[in-house]
């Protein structure tokens, strides 16, 4: 099976923690990040997409993708 995540933060340290633990469970980078802003919080924010391979599994709507 293979998943897909979007990760966004904020544009700061928490931004590249949250793809950095994902990039060292296996997840890799998806195309380009994305940066836009959040006009009800005020900030910009940061986005990138992450894949994975999952063997063995199968999809189900239910599943915890943070978790694979």
């Amino acid at each position: 099976m293979k998943v897909y995540r979007f990760l966004t933060a904020p544009d700061d340290a928490s931004f590249c923690h949250k793809v950095t633990l994902a990039l060292n469970k296996g997840w890799e980078l998806h195309g380009s990040p994305s940066y836009a802003y959040n006009a009800e919080a005020k900030v910009m924010q940061c986005g990138q997409a992450v894949v994975k391979d999952v063997p063995g599994k199968e999809y189900t709507p239910d599943i915890k993708l943070s978790e694979q």
